[in-house]
């Protein structure tokens, strides 16, 4: 897709590069607030025809999406890896047969998970009264959507916000927007109102402010120190957020561990989508027990990666890098833990490739918690490696951080596995197996300390775009409540002595 700017107008447009070739591949219009306030007008004047068709009608838009996707599919891939640089595989396994899996899931479980509740109480006011609790959509949801995966963790979230019937503005990270802008026109084509979802693209912050400003809930994905800025500015309006943040996420090798699966899954989930991704394996600890042993299989499975510009599928393993500022992010931290002492093992620098965006997949060992690769989000190709004395100096460092994100367990006595998972301060932890948890939309994905607000997946993943009602129908009453105006000594004597009757009898849960 290609927009080009007015005669004259240089700045009116932003360039879309795809970052494993430098090459220009689209431009798309650089917003500023106005936009996204005329925007967020249209979007509230939609909204109620929208929620008017009920969950019945939105399925039917919903499930024809999901057809389109999966009669676009190669098209949808080649924007992805187009603007990411990741492989077809990783635009296949972690994007496309996610929105394909979402739309069916959200248009099928939504009448399900904001079905009205019929609440029981044991309060005497309420006695012969109907108590319902509700959802309803709360009007303009606005989703701020991140560049590692612009299907999954960007579009994806407008699809429950969708099927709960709000309208939603998506602002896509400004290095990749194609993706967002043809799943949109996909919606449109499979029935949607025009400006139900509509997209708002612009550089800098000022575009996602006035996003902020504007909707009446946010969802955002990405730093801690971008969602902590959210949610300040969300707070001058009091408006509720989602926020899922950074992950520095753990996985523990037990000394009784299948090594070869074990290894395999480090090495893979490391550096699958060249390793951005927020749940994606960021340092080891392995017991001293195995951990040569561990180390010698990682080392031989990550020689073995291919690294390379994608040209289809099977092609090679891992792609580029997607942003410059991560890039050099990653080659700072390799950089740290080499001064402090630790040893490349495997890559270490950004290759030759000619151009693009390039860091080789990386294993660093001797690596302690002095080190950057150790402590703050890497976001990249790289797998530090450290050895441990036992399980306890495992869950104690695996904790010591200031993210909870995900994390992993390796050990086949399964029943010590998930008591160690269950120790661990991580909002999803795996047990011999990573990563995977993200594609069971019915189990509750969040993170914990500072890895963000809230929940996606689940009954929370489409009732935090709705405004919970609570309902009271008085259905047997008298034409005056005994409790009411006017006030008599005998009634107020009477009202006194129920809390005797009701509560004063029991103690230590016994009747006395």
């Amino acid at each position: 897709m290609t927009l080009r700017p007015a005669p004259g107008v240089i700045d009116a447009m932003i360039v879309v590069e795809n970052p494993a070739t430098g090459r220009e591949i689209g431009q798309v219009p650089n917003m500023d607030a106005d936009d996204v306030a005329a925007a967020a007008a249209r979007g509230r004047a939609v909204q109620p025809t929208w929620n008017a068709l009920g969950f019945d009608g939105r399925a039917r838009v919903l499930r024809r999406a999901q057809k389109w996707l999966v009669d676009n599919q190669d098209r949808v891939i080649e924007t992805i890896c187009a603007e990411t640089g990741k492989t077809y595989e990783d635009a296949l396994i972690a994007e496309l047969l996610y929105g394909q899996a979402a739309f069916g899931f959200w248009a099928k479980m939504a009448p399900v998970y904001l079905a009205e509740e019929r609440v029981k109480s044991s309060a005497v006011l309420v006695k012969g009264k109907r108590l319902v609790v509700r959802y309803r959509p709360l009007g303009l949801v606005g989703v701020i959507g991140p560049w590692n995966y612009p299907l999954t963790n960007s579009f994806g979230d407008c699809i429950p916000a969708l099927a709960a019937g709000n309208s939603v503005l998506l602002k896509p990270a400004t290095a990749t927007p194609l993706t967002s802008i043809l799943l949109r026109q996909g919606l449109i084509e499979s029935g949607m109102p025009e400006d139900v979802m509509q997209v708002v693209t612009g550089r800098g912050g000022a575009v996602g402010d006035a996003l902020v400003d504007a909707v009446d809930m946010v969802m955002f994905t990405g730093s801690t120190e971008v969602g902590q800025h959210v949610m300040k500015r969300a707070a001058d309006t009091v408006t509720p957020v989602s926020l899922e943040l950074g992950g520095k996420d753990p996985l523990i090798v037990l000394e009784d561990a299948d090594l070869e699966r074990a290894a395999q899954h480090s090495v893979y989930y490391s550096m699958f989508n060249c390793g951005q991704t927020c749940i994606s394996v960021e340092r080891v600890y392995a017991v001293a027990a195995i951990y040569d042993e561990f180390v010698a299989k990682v080392v031989e499975k990550a020689r073995r990666v291919r690294q390379g510009v994608p040209s289809g599928p099977g092609s090679v393993d891992v792609g580029s890098m997607t942003t410059p500022g991560q890039v050099k992010l990653v080659e700072r931290h390799v950089q740290d833990a080499i001064a402090k002492g630790a040893r490349v093992v495997v890559g270490g620098s950004r290759g030759d490739h000619g151009s693009g965006l390039w860091f080789q997949p990386t294993v660093l060992v001797d690596v302690d918690h002095t080190m950057d690769c150790m402590r703050e989000e890497t976001f990249g190709p790289t797998l530090p490696i450290m050895k441990v004395a036992d399980v306890e100096e495992a869950i104690r460092l695996a904790n010591d951080s200031p993210f909870g994100l995900t994390a992993a367990v390796f050990g086949r006595d399964r029943k010590r596995a998930e008591a160690v998972a269950r120790r661990l301060e991580a909002g999803a932890v795996c047990v011999n197996d990573a990563l995977v948890n993200y594609t069971a939309l019915e189990l509750p994905m969040g993170g914990a300390k500072t890895s963000g607000i809230g929940y996606r997946h689940g009954p929370g993943g489409i009732r935090k775009f709705c405004q919970q009602q609570a309902l009271l129908i008085s259905r047997f009453h008298l034409s005056r409540d005994f409790h009411t105006y006017p006030y008599r000594p005998s009634r107020t004597r009477l009202l006194a002595r129920l809390p005797r009757i009701l509560y004063g009898r029991r103690r230590g849960g016994r009747d006395q």
